[in-house]
């Protein structure tokens, strides 16, 4: 007779029926749920907002070391009396397996690519050491930004003859998880001199900021090199040189606890 047996509904909470009545603005992110603070003055809608919060993943850190590697650094080696730009490509799983297989990479056409300097993600760690949420589910740290100019804070005459301060407004962001990253790198050669010419070049990076000065900026160190020449029979001469990139970073994600989290916006009071 169990299996007969029909069970109650179970009715819906009141934030539950609440969340169906939000009609999400961005199709791109879907609904948005309302900040977790209960007060009602930091419900404040984001539609139609110029100002986007901050997000930064690991895809924009891995850009900050393409960026770095190919505007500041700029590889070359000198071949054949003439200057050649050294590449720089990230380490797919596929890339890296054929390196690993063959000692060198390869084109479509079964071409060794050299020179080439090729990088991997290896480790993420993170930092505990700079900066702390507290709670990731009910965020307590926040970075304040003020808006320069907003329609709550437009200049008029009649707000200095009553001596009105105006409303700002704020926007609060969390503070970002801070995390050390490994990456593992592989320089490709012809000659011992071309690899030498790059590890000076890298030696010299070291220990400084690498990034795109209008976007972010990571401090990234390198404390060894190892140069290898492998010659093996019936096949290629291969000159490389392996190394370790570890760049402290920090990142800022864009999911649904972080939105149901940040304070977002607000005002001041007037």
């Amino acid at each position: 007779m169990a299996q007969y047996r029909r069970t109650k509904p179970t009715p819906k909470t009141q934030s539950e029926l609440a969340r169906e009545q939000i009609q999400a603005y961005d199709a791109t992110r879907g609904t948005v749920p309302a900040s977790s603070k209960l007060n009602r003055e930091n419900q404040i809608s984001l539609k139609d907002e110029t100002v986007k919060l901050p997000t930064i993943g690991f895809k924009d850190i891995d850009g900050a070391i393409i960026h770095y590697f190919n505007n500041v650094i700029k590889p070359s080696v000198v071949q054949n009396g003439s200057k050649i730009d050294v590449p720089v490509l990230y380490g797919s799983p596929e890339r890296w397996s054929s390196i690993q297989k063959d000692g060198f990479y390869r084109d479509k056409n079964g071409k060794i690519q050299v020179p080439l300097i090729m990088f991997k993600k290896n480790s993420i760690e993170k930092n505990r050491t700079l900066g702390n949420k507290l709670d990731g589910n009910e965020v307590n740290n926040f970075v304040i930004y003020e808006k320069p100019y907003s329609k709550r804070n437009v200049y008029d005459k009649f707000s200095l003859l009553t001596n009105r301060q105006p409303s700002k407004e704020l926007f609060g962001v969390v503070i970002p998880d801070y995390v050390t990253i490994t990456y593992q790198c592989v320089i490709f050669t012809d000659y011992v001199e071309q690899c030498d010419k790059l590890i000076e070049a890298l030696n010299f990076a070291s220990d400084s900021y690498w990034g795109d000065k209008e976007r972010y900026r990571f401090r990234a160190m390198i404390d060894s090199y190892t140069p290898t020449v492998e010659v093996v029979q019936n096949s290629d001469r291969a000159v490389k040189a392996t190394f370790t990139i570890r760049l402290h970073g920090y990142i800022i994600t864009d999911t649904y606890n972080r939105d149901k989290a940040n304070l977002k916006k607000y005002y001041s009071k007037a």
